[in-house]
């Protein structure tokens, strides 16, 4: 019998405090995934590779989890100057919120991309602009982007139960979870060898979103799992990384 092509071994817990379990995809925290924004990402955009616009993520807009992360980015933004941020002006006379299909609101598209997103060749340097403000400002990434933007590659999905038992699941983010537009893209990092290229675990990398994720307790106790999990054997590589079967 074959083994599936996307397998992954998990980890899981019960909260000491709440009626929830815990599971953590350990495949992928374990992975040596790194964003490559910058450094060859070809983007999503379904019209191919253009690693030169240096895009990645960025090409349809962030979309906001609810008011209060709107509300939030939308203060921030108001604080970046020109220097900053390329297109405050836009910003400024139009406002960085649109409304998508469906009635829900993302930041606005100027150009091909998020508004917030300074291009290649900007003198404040590409990359968003946000998350540049908040390496110069000393905050977290959590605190100045939307939380879709700090938390992909990362997802987390609550459910609860008929007996009301909620089962908590942090795993790699997967093209599902944009949508149906998701399908389109022609790239995603999760997907391909060459984003497994970093230098440390995504759980060692990430660590700050994990524990905003999930809070300090569960992170904690996560890590102890993780270490506890690490002496008996080794964890399956990601899918990304390990030999393709012919065929597949």
């Amino acid at each position: 019998m074959t083994e599936p092509d996307d397998l992954h071994e998990w980890v899981s817990f019960e909260d000491p405090d709440e009626n929830r379990t815990w599971v953590f995809d350990l495949t992928f925290l374990l992975s040596r995934w790194t964003c490559i924004y910058g450094r060859g990402c070809p983007g999503i955009a379904p019209d191919g590779p253009a690693p030169e616009l240096e895009i990645g993520c960025c090409s349809h807009g962030a979309y906001f989890s609810d008011d209060a992360d709107r509300a939030r980015i939308e203060e921030i933004a108001a604080t970046l100057g020109d220097d900053e941020w390329q297109f405050a002006p836009v910003g400024r006379r139009k406002g960085i919120v649109a409304r998508a299909a469906g009635g829900s609101r993302r930041t606005r598209l100027q150009d091909g991309a998020c508004i917030m997103l300074n291009r290649a060749g900007f003198p404040g340097g590409a990359g968003c602009a946000l998350h540049q403000a908040a390496h110069r400002r000393g905050r977290t990434i959590m605190e100045l982007k939307p939380e879709v933007c700090w938390q992909v590659p990362l997802r987390r999905v609550d459910s609860t139960d008929e007996v009301g038992h909620v089962t908590s699941t942090v795993r790699e983010w997967k093209r599902r979870d944009w949508g149906e537009g998701g399908q389109e893209f022609h790239w995603w990092c999760i997907e391909e060898a060459e984003a497994f290229v970093g230098g440390e675990t995504v759980l060692s990398s990430m660590a700050a979103e994990l524990e905003h994720l999930v809070g300090s307790p569960v992170h904690q106790r996560l890590l102890a799992a993780v270490a506890e999990r690490q002496v008996i054997t080794t964890v399956l590589p990601h899918p990304a990384v390990r030999p393709r079967r012919p065929g597949a």
